[in-house]
C-alpha cells in the first residue's frame, strides 16, 4: 500500500491531542514534504528520518513522499514525530506491515543513527493514552517517566527494536515505574530559634492554604520559615501528584521522578519577568506559578521583583489558573499555589531594628513599599511583622516544636476542612465561607470595628472570615468565635506606606 497512519500525540499545554501522522507515497520528483503546521523543528524530521531510515538498513524510497499530520489546524512542534513518521514510511513503502498498528501511539525523537532519544511532555501523553486504552512506545529515558500513568508503556532503544517489536520477532518489555531514592529530607522547623508569632502565622497558613507575607530585618528568619512550610503542608493524594508532575514533565528539564508527591517549593530570583512566572515563550511552557502548582511559591525580597512581575500574580491569586495567550492559540495552566513572601520594612533593612539605625528617610520607605500595589496585598491573606531576635531568645535553652508535631495538627486541621467542603479553607467562595463563619453579635462588632480602623475590602473581610475558619479548625471547633475572628484580624493588619513611614522617625526599642 501507498498511503500509511501512524498515530501520534501533541503537546499542548498539560494537555496531548491525538494527531495521525499519514504518510502517502505518489508519483514524481523524489521529495518529502511534512503539512499540517509543523514548526521549524518537524520540518527538519526529513533529514533525520531519512539518515535513521538509511543506517538502519532499510530503503528510502526514491518517491513523492507527502506527511500530513491531522488535524491540520493544530501546530505541532518539537522532535516527537520523529518515529511515528520513520514507521509510516516503513509501512508506506512496504517495508513494515500495517497490522496491529491502530491502537499503538508512538513519541520519540530520532537520532541519525537511528536511536531513539527522549522528549518532554511524556507524562501527559501516556495519560491521554491510559485514558483511550492506547500502548505506548518512547524512548528508554521517558519509560520510567510515562510508566507512573500507564501500564501499556514500552521503551526501545533503537527504531530497529521499535520494528522487530511490531513484527513479532523480539517483543519490548512493559516498563514500570522505577523505584526512586528517597528524596532528601525536608528542612524542620525545629531548627526556627524564636519568632513565636511567624511560627503561628506558618502553622496557620499551611493548615488553610493561606497565602503569607513576613516582614522584618535581614537575618529575622524569614527565609528560614518559608522554607519549611513545604514540610508542614499534608502529603499530595494521586490526582495532586500526577497533576504536578505532568506540568514538570511539560517544562523540559524539570520533572524529577525523585520528588514524585513531594508538594514543589519554587524560590525564583527577584530578577525573573513576568513571563519567567506566568509562563509563555513561542512554545508555551509553564512558568514558576504553575512550577509551584500544589506547592509553594517563595518570593523572597518581594519589593525588588519587577512591577509588572508582581502585578501578574493578582489573578492565579484568585483563579488558580494563568492562561498564556498566542495568534493561534490559548492555553491554560494550573496555578493553584501558596504565596509565600517576604521582605525588609525599608530599603537598608534596619527600619525598627533596636541593634541598627534606619538610615532611610520617610520619602524613600514610603516609594520602597509603593512597589507593592494595594490589589496585590490585598489577595495576601496573612501579613505579619518578623522582629529581630534579642540575644536571650538566642540562647534560652529552649526546644522549638518540630515539624512532625506541627505537622499533626495541621493535616487533623486539613482533614476537617477536606471533609466538610472538599477544600481548604483559603479556596472557599465567598458564599460558603460565609456559611461556614456564621458571626454571634461579639465577632459581628470586631469585624465592623475593623473594617472602619484597617480600611477592609469585601476582599479582605471575606479573607479574614477564611482564617478565622482555620484558626477554629485549628482548635477542633465547629464554630468560628470572637477569639478566632480576633486572632484572624491581627493577621490582616496592612503593612501601609504611611504606618512604614510614620514608624521610620519613632525611636528605637530600649
Amino acid at each position: 500500500m501507498s498511503l500509511a497512519l501512524i498515530q501520534a500525540r501533541a503537546a499542548v499545554g498539560i494537555d496531548a491531542p491525538r494527531v495521525n501522522v499519514e504518510v502517502h507515497l505518489g508519483g514524481g520528483l523524489p521529495s518529502l514534504s511534512i503539512v499540517g503546521l509543523p514548526n521549524t523543528a518537524v520540518r527538519e524530521a526529513r533529514d533525520r528520518v531519512r539518515g535513521a531510515l538509511t543506517t538502519s538498513g532499510f530503503e528510502f524510497p526514491r518517491r513523492r513522499i507527502t506527511v500530513n499530520l491531522a488535524p491540520a489546524d493544530l501546530p505541532k512542534d518539537g522532535a516527537r514525530f520523529d518515529l511515528a513518521i520513520a514507521l509510516g514510511i516503513l509501512v508506506a513503502s512496504r517495508q513494515l506491515p500495517a497490522r496491529g498498528l491502530e491502537d499503538i501511539v508512538f513519541c520519540a525523537e530520532l537520532a541519525l543513527s537511528g536511536d531513539l532519544r527522549p522528549v518532554s511532555g511524556t507524562l501527559p501523553i501516556a495519560l491521554r493514552c491510559a485514558d483511550a486504552g492506547e500502548s505506548l512506545i518512547v524512548a528508554h529515558e521517558n519509560e520510567a517517566e510515562a510508566a507512573l500513568a500507564s501500564r501499556a508503556v514500552h521503551g526501545a532503544g533503537h527504531l530497529l527494536e521499535v520494528c522487530r517489536h511490531l513484527t513479532g520477532r523480539q517483543r519490548l518489555d512493559t516498563a514500570s515505574p522505577r523505584q526512586s531514592p528517597s528524596p532528601a529530607p525536608m528542612p524542620d522547623l525545629g531548627d526556627v530559634i524564636g519568632q513565636r508569632r511567624a511560627r503561628r502565622a506558618l502553622e496557620i497558613a499551611a493548615a488553610g492554604g493561606h497565602s503569607l507575607l513576613l516582614c522584618g530585618p535581614p537575618g529575622s528568619g524569614k527565609s528560614l520559615l518559608a522554607a519549611r512550610l513545604p514540610g508542614l503542608l499534608p502529603a499530595m493524594n494521586s490526582a495532586e501528584a500526577m497533576e504536578s508532575a505532568a506540568i514538570h514533565s511539560v517544562a523540559a528539564g524539570e520533572f524529577d521522578p525523585t520528588n514524585w508527591g513531594r508538594r514543589p517549593f519554587r524560590h525564583p530570583h527577584h530578577s525573573a519577568s513576568a513571563r519567567a512566572l506566568t509562563g509563555g515563550g513561542a512554545r508555551p511552557r509553564p512558568g514558576e506559578i504553575s512550577l509551584a502548582h500544589h506547592g509553594v511559591l517563595f518570593l523572597d525580597e518581594l519589593p525588588e521583583f519587577p512591577r509588572e512581575a508582581l502585578e501578574a500574580l493578582r489573578e492565579p491569586l484568585e483563579t488558580a489558573a494563568i492562561s498564556v495567550s498566542r495568534a493561534s492559540r490559548k492555553i491554560r495552566f494550573p496555578a493553584r499555589f501558596q504565596l509565600v513572601a517576604a521582605m525588609n520594612p525599608c530599603p537598608c533593612g534596619h527600619l525598627g531594628d533596636s541593634d541598627n539605625d534606619c538610615r532611610c528617610t520617610p520619602s524613600q520607605i514610603q516609594q520602597y513599599c509603593n512597589r507593592i500595589s494595594g490589589p496585590l496585598l490585598d489577595r495576601i491573606d496573612l501579613q505579619i511583622d518578623v522582629p529581630p531576635l534579642a540575644a536571650d531568645e538566642l540562647d534560652n535553652g529552649s526546644v522549638p516544636e518540630t515539624t512532625a508535631t506541627v505537622r499533626e495538627r495541621v493535616r487533623a486541621a486539613r482533614d476537617r476542612q477536606m471533609n466538610r467542603d472538599g477544600m481548604p479553607a483559603a479556596a472557599l467562595s465567598a458564599a460558603v465561607t460565609r456559611q461556614r463563619c456564621r458571626l454571634d453579635q461579639k465577632s459581628r462588632g470586631l469585624m465592623k470595628s475593623a473594617t472602619r480602623k484597617l480600611g477592609l475590602s469585601a476582599r479582605g473581610w471575606h479573607r479574614c472570615l477564611r482564617i478565622a475558619r482555620t484558626i477554629a479548625d485549628l482548635e477542633g471547633h465547629d464554630r468560628v468565635t470572637s477569639t478566632h475572628v480576633g486572632e484572624a484580624l491581627a493577621y490582616r493588619e496592612r503593612l501601609r506606606p504611611s504606618d512604614n513611614a510614620a514608624r521610620a522617625n519613632r525611636p528605637a526599642r530600649p
